[in-house]
């Protein structure tokens, strides 16, 4: 699917109104993401950055971002940026996170997802590191995550070639 989606992503941007149609499609492909409203505004090989606007929704009892719709935020910029890059046959799913709430959360959020390294072509499964940088609408990284996916072979793939 990782061809597919980045395929889908191109293809649907070119029209107006596709940034937010794309956006609407992978909440349906997963629901749990749509409590946030994400908004994709880029996605490549390598990286992916997703918005989400300043609503009620997303505060918390202060008025701020919820500390958990940043690691939804996160979660989500790194696996579509993980489904983006890894060749086909392969699949992935976070192993563990670790955040950083390095200041008040306020306003529109904009993710960037980034590999720390390189995806290497191994036999069996392999850890693959993201990280996420979350900013408040002046610029000012306001999160940080570091999120450690497993990447390992589709099981149907394996059945298929052994």
């Amino acid at each position: 699917m990782s061809a597919s989606l980045l395929s889908l992503y191109r293809r649907m941007t070119r029209w107006p109104g596709g940034h937010w149609l794309f956006s609407r499609a992978v909440c349906f492909r997963a629901p749990y993401f749509s409590t946030i409203a994400p908004r994709f505004v880029a996605l490549e090989p390598g990286r992916c950055e997703v918005r989400i606007r300043d609503r009620r929704r997303v505060h918390n009892h202060i008025g701020t971002v919820h500390a958990i719709a940043l690691c939804n935020l996160a979660e989500l910029s790194a696996g579509v940026m993980a489904e983006a890059t890894m060749p086909p046959g392969m699949r992935w799913i976070p192993k563990g996170m670790t955040v950083e709430y390095l200041n008040k959360a306020v306003g529109s959020m904009h993710a960037v997802a980034t590999p720390d390294v390189p995806l290497a072509a191994k036999e069996g499964g392999q850890e693959w590191p993201v990280s996420v940088q979350v900013a408040d609408p002046g610029g000012a990284v306001v999160f940080r995550a570091r999120i450690v996916m497993w990447v390992s072979q589709r099981k149907d793939r394996v059945a298929q070639t052994g």
